[in-house]
C-alpha cells in the first residue's frame, strides 16, 4: 500500500497563488509513488492518523498545523519525525525573527525547506543542517522574437508592500513616453491605496498599463510576450515569476534581494538596488538600446535548467525519502 503525504497549505484553489501552485505541483510529482492530499489545516479527519509525513508550506500560517503534527508524533520540546517546514520569503525574512508560533514551527521541523540558494544564510546557525534547497519549475516556453521598435517591460505580482509597487511606479514616472519602453503591472489590488496609486501612474504616464488580476496563463503569455520581466520585491522566498521568465528566455530585471540573488546568480548583471527606481530606469535603458540585454539573455539561459520539473523532483523525492527513512538525519 502507498504511504500517505499530506501537504498543509494556507492557500487552496480559490486562491491561485504561490502557495497553492506550489502544492498542486507537488501533489503531483509525488502521486506516482504515494497517496497524496492538500489540506489548508491539519488533523482533517480520521485519515490523518494514518499521514507518513506532512510537508508544511509556511511556517507561521500553518503553525497549528505543524505543532499538531509535533503533538501526535510525542516530539514536545523536540523534532518531529516526517515533518517538513517550507518557508517563504515572509518566513524566512521577517516571521521567523520575531513570530513566536514561526519560530516554534522551525525548531520542531526535520528539515527546513528553503526555495531559492540563499535561503539557509537567513536561518539561525543551529539550524542551518536542517535546510534543504529545492528550487521550483515551470514547463519551458519557446523564445519569441521580439519587436524592435518598442521595448516592453512586465511586472507580475498583487499590488502589496513586499513586491514594492512604488518603485515601479517613480520609474515609469521617471520615463518619458518617446523612449517608447512600455510597461504592463499586472496584479490585483490587495492594497487599496496602491491600486489607487497604479491608477495615477496611468492617467500620468501613457506608457505605463495596469492590468488588475489576470489568469495565470494569459499571465505567462504576457511574460514570454515582453522584452523583460521587472521584479522590484522587498522580500521574496523564491518567486515563481522569475522562473517563468527565465523558462521563458525572457530576461529579468529584479531588486537585489538575497531571494532572487538566490534564483539568478550572484554574478547576474540585471540587478538594482531595491526601491531604486533610478536604478531601475537605467537597466532598462541599457536593454533598450545596448548590449546588455543579450547578457541578460544568455545568462538566463544558463540558469533555466535549473528550474526544470525534473531537477525540482529529484528534489522532492530525495527529501520525502529522507523524511519517511531517517528523518533526524543531520539534525
Amino acid at each position: 500500500m502507498k504511504k500517505r503525504i499530506v501537504i498543509v497549505s494556507p492557500a487552496l484553489a480559490d486562491a491561485n497563488n504561490g502557495n497553492w501552485q506550489t502544492a498542486q505541483r507537488w501533489q503531483q510529482m509525488l502521486q506516482a509513488q504515494f497517496q497524496v492530499r492538500i489540506v489548508r489545516q491539519w488533523p482533517d479527519g480520521p485519515v490523518a492518523q494514518d499521514d507518513a509525513c506532512m510537508l508544511a508550506l509556511h511556517a507561521r500560517r500553518s503553525a497549528d498545523s505543524i505543532a499538531a503534527w509535533a503533538h501526535a508524533r510525542g516530539a514536545n520540546g523536540s523534532l518531529a519525525p516526517g515533518l517538513a517546514v517550507v518557508l517563504t520569503g515572509t518566513d524566512l525574512y521577517r516571521d521567523i525573527l520575531s513570530d513566536a508560533p514561526a519560530q516554534a514551527s522551525i525548531q520542531r521541523a526535520a528539515r527546513l525547506v528553503v526555495l531559492q540558494e540563499k535561503g539557509p544564510d537567513a536561518l539561525p546557525p543551529a539550524l542551518r543542517g536542517r535546510a534543504v534547497v529545492i528550487l521550483q519549475s515551470t514547463s519551458a516556453r519557446p523564445t519569441l522574437t521580439k519587436p524592435v521598435h518598442q521595448f516592453r517591460a512586465v511586472m507580475v505580482g498583487h499590488l502589496r508592500e513586499e513586491k514594492s509597487p512604488q518603485t515601479l511606479f517613480a520609474a515609469a514616472r521617471l520615463l518619458d513616453p518617446l523612449e517608447r519602453i512600455f510597461i504592463d503591472h499586472i496584479g490585483e489590488a490587495l492594497d487599496p491605496a496602491l491600486g489607487a496609486e497604479a491608477e495615477a501612474t496611468a492617467r500620468a504616464c501613457p506608457h505605463y498599463r495596469w492590468l488588475g488580476g489576470l489568469a495565470h496563463e494569459e499571465t505567462r503569455r504576457r511574460i514570454q510576450r515582453a522584452h523583460v520581466l521587472v521584479h522590484a520585491s522587498r522580500m521574496e522566498g523564491g518567486a515563481h515569476v522569475v522562473m517563468e521568465a527565465v523558462r521563458s528566455g525572457t530576461p529579468v530585471l529584479a531588486s537585489s534581494i538575497a531571494g532572487n540573488i538566490g534564483m539568478l546568480g550572484a554574478d547576474y548583471a540585471g540587478y538594482f538596488d531595491w526601491n531604486d527606481a533610478d536604478g531601475l530606469v537605467h537597466l532598462l535603458r541599457q536593454c533598450r538600446s545596448g548590449p546588455l540585454y543579450p547578457q541578460l539573455q544568455s545568462e538566463c539561459a544558463v540558469r533555466a535548467p535549473l528550474f526544470s520539473p525534473q531537477a525540482e523532483q529529484a528534489g522532492l523525492h530525495a527529501l520525502v525519502h529522507d523524511l519517511l527513512h531517517d528523518p533526524l538525519l543531520n539534525s
